[in-house]
């Protein structure tokens, strides 16, 4: 450690950060764009550094920018119009003039891994990176609701935007993560890739459905409790742990074993901004020295594709990324006073949780904001608010350690940080060696096209609009044990994976050379 006088001009440090939002027909709503809304969180941003914001706004050398959900899939639309450059549209609003304009790729953990990646890079004095600013906004609620409006009677706005200037578009980066095969087998979103992790949680540990869903409800229960008190949550409403999970009208089912109270919640207006910026610099632009926050510990892992995968169950790497970082800082789990781990659906919290040895009921708590499905999961840009509360939260209690988890993917890529307002040099990570070690797992063996006696390994159970119901089901092949994925559309095969043990039940797999189907034996 060091003291904040003698820092090496070189360290990086987090020296103010933003976040604003909106709610649909509340006092002070104005139908912001994500631009707008970025903007206002890089003001927020660029005001919190207690500096000149003018010195300050001119000093930014690059601006990296959070991919929004409508430009973060193939085929996906924007229904009102986007910013084809992204940074520079919120850049332009604020006044500033960088040299680098970045556009992220696709996942969660975008906004942790920037952090990581400048903090690098000022350590580095790579060129434009002494000021940076991160910015990410989604306004999804203000554009669903919009786009359906009738031109004719609404003023709707249009989002089009051409700012001009250079732009570094790293592109979708999915590869891996939405094959044409699971697509063909249904899975086509967050909420049918994770039920499975999730229900292969539920087989491991031997849970009935109902101690499954109470565990689910009981984790949940207190984030419910921080979204309503913070200011910018999309639905800041406490809930019991039993009202979470029981199946309603207004709690439907959107994969089994998730009811729609336990996933991530898009539709929101939100915006988060981080400004980053090397000693030196916050030095010489008049920064106080106490709003510095330090990077203490980061790592960035990737876990392998999902068929390859030795454990359903578990995700590896990602708890391997939050020990690594904490291991940086030189803090165990239990220094920490302050945690959010990444929340979009119950188990990579209960991932990382266990891997670092927290309780569900830990009372420092699993969250800063009120987690995904509270507070809001404003596309790929959530953790740029867990990383502004926690920047928050440890400048209230000087010394204090606070570790941010970010999940990107279907449970596949990692990013952490573990931060505070003791000084300490930037120290590199073994990220890298990490990575090599993961990528250097066997594969588990996959049966493209599976025919013959199988067991089911993990399933969910997908509900139609016309009130069909489609299982999905990961089994292994009786012959070689090698894995696949099938679907079950007949009632009796349904049954089975919708009672209570369906684990290891006995199935016949089929396959017409494009699509697997699972029966019970005849």
């Amino acid at each position: 450690m060091s003291t904040a006088q003698n820092t090496d001009p070189r360290t990086p440090v987090i020296v103010g950060v933003g976040q604003v939002s909106e709610r649909l027909g509340e006092p002070g709503y104005r139908r912001r764009s994500p631009a707008d809304l970025a903007a206002d969180a890089a003001r927020e941003a660029i005001a919190d550094t207690g500096a000149d914001a003018g010195a300050v706004t001119r000093a930014i050398g690059t601006i990296a920018g959070i991919r929004q959900f409508e430009v973060s899939f193939p085929g996906a639309r924007a229904p009102l119009g986007c910013s084809d450059n992204f940074p520079r549209s919120a850049a332009g609003r604020i006044g500033a003039g960088p040299v680098r304009a970045i556009l992220e790729v696709t996942g969660g953990q975008g906004p942790q891994h920037l952090v990581n990646e400048f903090a690098a890079a000022i350590a580095a004095e790579e060129e434009a990176s002494d000021v940076v600013l991160l910015a990410g906004a989604e306004a999804i609620s203000t554009i669903e609701r919009l786009a359906r409006a009738d031109p004719a009677t609404t003023d709707v706005p249009d989002f089009t935007e051409h700012p001009g200037g250079t732009l570094e578009d790293r592109g979708l980066a999915i590869e891996g993560m939405f094959s044409p095969h699971l697509v063909t087998h249904g899975l086509i979103n967050a909420a049918t890739h994770f039920a499975l992790f999730e229900n292969a949680r539920r087989a491991r540990l031997r849970r009935s459905r109902a101690e499954y869903a109470a565990e689910m409800g009981t984790l949940f229960e207190p984030f419910t409790r921080v979204a309503a008190a913070n200011p910018h949550s999309a639905a800041p409403v406490e809930r019991d742990a039993r009202g979470l999970v029981t199946r309603s009208g207004s709690n439907r089912v959107i994969a089994d074993p998730y009811t729609r109270y336990i996933v991530a919640r898009d539709k929101v207006n939100q915006g988060a901004a981080v400004l980053l910026m090397s000693a030196g610099a916050a030095r010489r632009l008049g920064v106080p020295e106490d709003r510095w926050v330090f990077l203490h510990g980061h790592a960035d892992l990737r876990e392998r594709d999902l068929m390859e995968r030795a454990d359903l169950s578990a995700a590896p790497a990602a708890v391997m990324a939050a020990r690594h970082a904490l291991e940086v800082a030189g803090v165990t789990a239990g220094d920490l006073t302050a945690i959010d781990l990444y929340s979009c659906f119950p188990v990579p919290v209960f991932n990382v949780s266990e891997g670092l040895g927290l309780a569900p009921g830990d009372p420092r708590g699993l969250t800063v904001t009120g987690g995904l499905p509270f507070f809001g999961g404003p596309g790929n840009n959530y953790v740029m608010h867990s990383i502004a509360e926690t920047v928050a939260r440890v400048r209230r209690t000087p010394g204090a350690f606070g570790l941010v988890g970010a999940l990107g993917g279907v449970m596949t890529k990692y990013s952490a940080g573990v931060y505070s307002t003791a000084p300490a040099e930037y120290l590199p990570d073994r990220s890298k060696e990490l990575q090599a070690e993961i990528d250097g797992w066997a594969p588990r063996p996959e049966a493209v096209e599976a025919s013959g006696p199988a067991t089911v390994e993990t399933f969910t159970v997908v509900p139609g609009r016309d009130g069909s119901r489609t299982g999905i089901v990961i089994g292994r092949l009786d012959a070689d044990d090698r894995r696949f994925i099938a679907n079950a559309t007949d009632e009796a095969t349904l049954a089975v994976l919708e009672s209570d043990d369906p684990f290891g039940a006995r199935l016949q797999a089929r396959s017409d050379g494009q699509r697997n189907t699972v029966t019970l034996p005849s």
